[in-house]
C-alpha cells in the first residue's frame, strides 16, 4: 500500500470513528499520460524529471499534493497525481487532458491525456454473482455469504488501544470502528495470531513505504444491511487519521469481500483445532527443550564440578609443593642456624680456652714475680743480718755518731698482691708500707750504712 500522506485540507472528511481519530477521505487521485515521440538521433533521451515538472507547470495557480511515475516505456509515460479536494479534479483535467508539451532540444510535441482515476472496487453485482455462482458456498451459513469485509493495509498504530502504550491492533478498536455500519458478528486480526503464519505459510506483518506497520483484518456483520453500508461507506475512501494537534494523514487502504469463507463456522473450528495441535506441538517442543537444558544444566554442572575437582586436585598439589618447599627452606634454614650456632659456639669455646690460658699465664707470670721478690728480698734480709752481725761485733754503727742513725728492725715479706705489688709486713714498731713489684724496701735500704758511713 502507499505511504500515508499529509493532508491540509480535511473539509470533505467524513467521520468514521472521532474517539480515535478516524475519518474517510474521498480519493483524489487521477491519472496522466504522456506520448513520447520516436527517437530519431542515437543517445538522446527524455527526461522524465522535465516533463513531470511541465505537467506541474501546466496547473497555474494549483499544485498536485503527490505526483508520481506509475509506468515509463518507449512510448509513453503514466503518472498518477493526487489533488486535495475532489473538487480540483475538473479543474486539474482541464488543464492537462488534450494539451500538448513542448520540451528543448525536441521538434516533436508530446500529447497529455488526463482522466480520473478508476478505483478497483468491487461492486455488488461482483458479489451477488460470486456466491451466487460459488458451488461450495451456502448462503444460509455465517461465512459463505457477503458478510464478510477483508481490509488490507489497515495502520497498526490507529488501532491500539491509547492506554495500553503498545503498538499492536486491537479487535476492541476494530469492532468499535466498524460497528458504526451495523452489528458485527465476528472479526479477525490475523496478525494476532502467533499460530497463523505457521497454519497458512503467510507472513500477515507488512511495512508501508512510509515505514509503518501495517495489517489485514475480516470483519463480519450479522446482517446483510451491515455489509451493504460498510462496502458503499468505504467506496472510493481512502482512511484519515487525525491527531490530538489537528495534524491530518491519509493512507489508501484496499477493500474486497471475503471469498474464502474465512469466519466460517468450519474455518474458525479448523483453525482452532490446527491451533491446539501446534499449541500441543509447541508444548512438546518446549518439553523437549525444557529437557535438553536440564541435560545441558546437568552436564555442566558435571562438568562444573568436574572442573572444580580438578581445581581443588591443583590447589592441593600446589599447597602440597609449597608446603614441601616451605618445610625444605625451614629445614635449610634450620641447618644454616645450627651452623652458625655451632661456629659461635666454637668462637665462644676458643675465645674462652685462650682466656683461660692467658689467665694461666698471667697467674704464671704472678707467682713468678712473687717468688722474685720473696728471693730478693730473702737475700736481702740476709745480707742485711750478716751486715748488722759484722757492725755489732766491731761496736761501730755508722752515723751513731751524728745522732740520726738508729738499729734497723728486721722486716720480713708475708704477702705479695698480684696487681698492686708486694705488700711488706713489718714486725715491731714500724708503719707497714708498699712497695713497687721488685723494688727494694725503703727500710732495707736505709738499715745499711753507706760507704761514706763506714
Amino acid at each position: 500500500m502507499a505511504a500515508a500522506t499529509i493532508v491540509h485540507d480535511t473539509s470533505e472528511a467524513v467521520e468514521l470513528c472521532p474517539p480515535y481519530g478516524l475519518y474517510l477521505k474521498p480519493i483524489t487521485k487521477m491519472t496522466i499520460s504522456v506520448a513520447l515521440p520516436q527517437l530519431k538521433q542515437p543517445g538522446k533521451s527524455i527526461s522524465n524529471w522535465e516533463v513531470m515538472e511541465r505537467l506541474k507547470g501546466m496547473v497555474h495557480n494549483h499544485q498536485f499534493s503527490t505526483l508520481r511515475i506509475s509506468k515509463s516505456t518507449m512510448d509513453f509515460i503514466r503518472f498518477e497525481g493526487e489533488v486535495e479536494n475532489k473538487s480540483l479534479v475538473k479543474s486539474f483535467l482541464a488543464c492537462l487532458d488534450g494539451k500538448t508539451i513542448k520540451l528543448s532540444g525536441f521538434s516533436d510535441i508530446l500529447k497529455v491525456r488526463a482522466a480520473e482515476f478508476k478505483i478497483d472496487f468491487p461492486t455488488r453485482h461482483d458479489w451477488d454473482s460470486f456466491f451466487r455462482d460459488a458451488k461450495d458456498m451456502n448462503e444460509t451459513l455465517p461465512g459463505e455469504r457477503p458478510d464478510t469485509i477483508h481490509l488490507e493495509g489497515l495502520p497498526c498504530k490507529w488501532f491500539a488501544l491509547k492506554e495500553s502504550g503498545s503498538e499492536k491492533p486491537s479487535e476492541e478498536v476494530l469492532v468499535k470502528v466498524f460497528e458504526k455500519f451495523g452489528e458485527i458478528r465476528n472479526v479477525d486480526i490475523p496478525m494476532l495470531d502467533p499460530y497463523r503464519e505457521e497454519m497458512t505459510g503467510r507472513n500477515f506483518h507488512t511495512f508501508s513505504f512510509g515505514g509503518h506497520l501495517n495489517f489485514e483484518a475480516y470483519v463480519q456483520y450479522r446482517e446483510y444491511v451491515g455489509f451493504i453500508q460498510a462496502m458503499s461507506a468505504l467506496r472510493g475512501m481512502k482512511l484519515m487519521y487525525k491527531g490530538e494537534d489537528g495534524k491530518a494523514v491519509a493512507c489508501n487502504i484496499k477493500v474486497s469481500f471475503d471469498s474464502t469463507k474465512h469466519l466460517s463456522d468450519a474455518s474458525i473450528k479448523k483453525r482452532q483445532l490446527e491451533r491446539q495441535k501446534l499449541q500441543e506441538l509447541e508444548q512438546q517442543r518446549e518439553e523437549q527443550k525444557r529437557r535438553e537444558k536440564e541435560a545441558e544444566e546437568r552436564q555442566r554442572a558435571e562438568e562444573r564440578k568436574q572442573k572444580e575437582l580438578e581445581e581443588l586436585e591443583r590447589e592441593r598439589k600446589r599447597e602440597e609443593k609449597l608446603r614441601k618447599r616451605e618445610q625444605k627452606q625451614r629445614d635449610r634454614e634450620f641447618r644454616r642456624n645450627q651452623k652458625k650456632l655451632e661456629k659461635l659456639q666454637a668462637e665462644e669455646q676458643k675465645k674462652l680456652q685462650e682466656k683461660i690460658k692467658l689467665e694461666e699465664r698471667k697467674l704464671l707470670l704472678a707467682q713468678r714475680n712473687l717468688q722474685s721478690i720473696r728471693l730478693i728480698a730473702e737475700l736481702l734480709s740476709r745480707a742485711k743480718v750478716r751486715r748488722a752481725r759484722g757492725w755489732a761485733g766491731a761496736g761501730v754503727w755508722p752515723a751513731a755518731r751524728s745522732g740520726r742513725w738508729r738499729p734497723p728492725s728486721l722486716t720480713l715479706v708475708t704477702a705479695c698482691d698480684l696487681t698492686a705489688g708486694p705488700v711488706c709486713a713489718s714486725e715491731g714498731p714500724g708503719p707497714t708500707r708498699n712497695a713497687r713489684p721488685g723494688a727494694v724496701p725503703r727500710s732495707f735500704a736505709s738499715g745499711f750504712p753507706s760507704r761514706s758511713d763506714a
